[in-house]
């Protein structure tokens, strides 16, 4: 699976995105048919201290997946993202096999 991640306004540390590429490779658990990954954190300019935000677009044959987390760091917001895609994945097969 390829995975492209993007950082809006700053520059994330290559620790940040190996966090990333581990956390999203390992939905290809769930689901080997993902063909992409595209990973946007983006910083809002907020006072709160949860202004961190992780989108993820999964590209699958036939249907793309999308989830969006805001959380107070890009490690938390991108757990809940990868959690969010962990059901999308499930439902996704589910409808596969129900058809």
């Amino acid at each position: 699976m390829n995975v492209k991640i993007n950082s809006v306004h700053f520059k994330a540390d290559r620790k940040l995105e190996a966090f990333i590429q581990e956390k999203v490779g390992k939905l290809t658990q769930y689901f080997d048919g993902i063909v992409s990954a595209d990973v946007i954190l983006k910083l809002e300019n907020t006072e709160t201290p949860e202004n961190k935000i992780t989108e993820i677009k999964l590209s699958i044959p036939g249907n793309d997946l999308y989830a969006k987390k805001q959380s107070k760091t890009f490690e938390e917001a991108t757990d809940e993202v990868v959690d969010a895609l962990k059901v999308q994945i499930k439902k996704y097969k589910e409808k596969l096999r129900g058809l």
